[in-house]
């Protein structure tokens, strides 16, 4: 970064380094059977069982999922004007976003029944919550931060590495205290900070799905779930046959 003083009224170039943001890569733990045919884009794990949401139009649905199989438990199946998206669980409920139609709906947990609809303003990409908050992205570099019960936005930050600002935020997951989310069409995770947005490090799953288990209907990669009590990390992808249990290592240890 180049910044310039005034030294008896000339400018005089001082150059300043810019700290690298730190790199992480991957150690996969387990594979899980995932339905190829579930364009993921939210994913939750809770007491046990993964809770997911689907996209495209007359493919939507929300499910629950029992993690070792990838036995559907629970379905219920949006309808076909809706395209699905990021879904969140708090106080016992599920809030899921939709895409271009700017309508949301909150579920009981354990029945699924529709409690409420509500709306919100432009796209609809992805939700997480701390307990707090409820966090929700649109697709480009900002995070709305919503009450968790009235689901009014409070305010937003803007995710940014080293000054820039990060576009296509896709799906959010809280872990460790931070925002880990999917950039949409790369194969990479973001840290985010949720104070002020700010890339804390960059996970790299270049590789995690083998040629091997690819068909070439694969879509991107997306989907993060989190067991807290566990301390597991989930990730998946959009029509992906499997689901991985990983753990965040530095770059020099992945292959030790």
């Amino acid at each position: 970064m180049i910044k310039f003083r005034i030294v008896c009224g000339l400018a005089i170039a001082v150059f300043t380094a810019v700290a690298q943001t730190p790199v992480y890569t991957y150690q996969v733990v387990h594979a899980y059977p995932h339905d190829p045919n579930a364009f993921t884009e939210g994913l939750e794990y809770r007491a046990g069982f993964l809770y997911e949401s689907t996209g495209l139009k007359g493919r939507s649905w929300l499910r629950k999922e029992k993690l070792e199989t990838g036995q559907v438990l629970q379905q219920l199946d949006l309808d076909s004007q809706y395209f699905g998206e990021g879904i969140t669980i708090v106080n016992q409920q599920i809030v899921q976003l939709t895409y271009q139609t700017e309508i949301g709906f909150v579920y009981d947990q354990s029945s699924f029944r529709v409690k409420r609809t509500f709306n919100y303003q432009g796209e609809g990409w992805s939700l997480t919550n701390d307990g707090q908050n409820i966090y929700m992205d649109d697709g480009t570099a900002q995070i709305r931060i919503w009450d968790p019960i009235t689901l009014q936005e409070k305010r937003r930050i803007t995710v940014h590495d080293r000054g820039q600002p990060v576009i296509n935020v896709n799906e959010l997951e809280w872990v460790h205290g931070e925002l880990y989310a999917n950039i949409w069409e790369t194969e990479r995770i973001a840290r985010i900070s949720p104070v002020d947005g700010r890339v804390l490090g960059w996970i790299d799953l270049t590789g995690i799905l083998s040629p091997a288990d690819r068909t070439g209907h694969e879509d991107v990669l997306n989907g993060i779930a989190y067991d807290s009590l566990g301390d597991r990390l989930f990730v998946t992808g959009k029509l992906w046959p499997k689901l991985f249990e990983i753990k965040v290592v530095p770059v020099h240890r992945k292959n030790r």
